[in-house]
């Protein structure tokens, strides 16, 4: 049982998948939590019913919160917030941080569990010493206002940009073990990095109307090769990849031999099929929501790192391209879009690759 002097305050900005994941579990545990977000019926529903948590195996759980407020409600209510986990799309960092930045305490600071690579956006606004990086793979959705359904436990790591291990690092992990594993980590950015080529392997899959791990399993040489593309940008900068969960990133580089990827891949896909969450978020967007997703972001400054390095990246440069089509309407969901998405690298793309 938590000593009331454990059970810290939090600010989630962003109740979407991450955001609402994390608040459910931290308000279950006690901790008095102020959720913020800007649509103004998921708040509503929040604050009316709490936020709930759907599982698999038909589990339903409502926990209430300490607060759930609009940008605009936590202005007029003058709050002030020092531990803040950031959980809003990736090309809305600047936004949110520009509203949060006079809500921080003095000796605040901002926990980025997002997508993508936005703490050099967050440092920007609210100073270096105020962010603490985050690596999160975690598989929800929402589902309907104040709905979330929960994906699976999967890796979470917490750690400061600079690799020291810290008092309000090892706090927040320690509270947010009510969710489940998570860790600290003295390499968050080699995490981060792995999960880029992870990422754009799942991204690949929103190209298909299909679940992401028959998707990948179908078109390997086209997967791997998006990964590798990554994770030569990362070896250029000189970062230390991390494994996690089922995905080994050494396994996607180009030192790695057919057999190693082959097998790393085998594990994946075997992993992400018993993930309850079988789309990608980026094809959730697409599809569901008929929004731009922010793999955009991501990919756009995948781009301009290897425009800077001299490293070709065919495939990521294709990949946003072909988002945008879907997003569009130029383009239909299909197993074709992997099939063209290799060509256009001349990259294989059929299974007959797998061995």
């Amino acid at each position: 049982m938590n000593h009331p002097s454990d059970l810290r305050d939090y600010l989630v900005l962003g109740a979407g998948a991450i955001g609402g994941t994390l608040a459910h579990h931290l308000a279950a545990a006690g901790h008095p939590v102020t959720l913020v977000d800007t649509d103004t019926e998921h708040i509503a529903a929040i604050r009316r019913d709490g936020i709930t948590l759907t599982r698999r195996d038909g589990e339903r759980r409502s926990v209430p919160v300490a607060h759930a407020l609009t940008p605009d409600e936590a202005d007029a209510a003058g709050i002030t917030a020092r531990r803040v986990l950031l959980a809003t799309k990736g090309h809305h960092t600047r936004t949110a941080m520009t509203w949060l930045a006079p809500h921080l305490a003095e000796d605040g600071f901002v926990v980025s569990c997002q997508n993508g690579d936005n703490e050099p956006v967050i440092a920007e606004l609210i100073g270096h010493h105020r962010v603490v990086g985050a690596f999160v793979n975690l598989f929800a959705d929402v589902v309907g206002p104040g709905v979330i359904r929960d994906g699976g436990s999967a890796a979470f790591v917490i750690g400061e940009l600079d690799g020291t291990l810290s008092k309000r690092v090892t706090e927040t992990v320690t509270d947010l073990r009510a969710w489940g594993p998570v860790r600290q980590t003295g390499n968050v950015t080699g995490y981060l990095w792995a999960k880029h080529g992870f990422a754009e392997m799942l991204t690949t899959t929103a190209l298909v109307d299909a679940p992401m791990a028959s998707t990948i399993d179908r078109h390997r040489g086209v997967v791997t090769a998006v990964a590798r593309e990554v994770n030569r940008i990362a070896a250029a900068e000189g970062h230390r990849l991390e494994r996690f969960d089922a995905y080994d990133p050494a396994a996607f580089t180009d030192r790695a031999d057919p057999t190693t990827t082959q097998a790393a891949l085998d594990r994946l896909v075997a992993w992400l099929t018993t993930m309850p969450k079988d789309r990608s978020g980026v094809w959730r967007d697409i599809a569901v929501r008929g929004r731009r997703t922010e793999v955009h972001l991501d990919l756009e400054g995948h781009i301009r790192r290897a425009e800077a390095h001299g490293l070709p990246v065919p495939l990521l440069r294709r990949l946003d391209q072909m988002l945008t089509e879907l997003e569009t309407g130029q383009r239909t969901f299909a197993d074709a879009n992997v099939v063209e998405l290799g060509q256009a690298a001349g990259t294989p793309t059929a299974a007959a690759d797998r061995r």
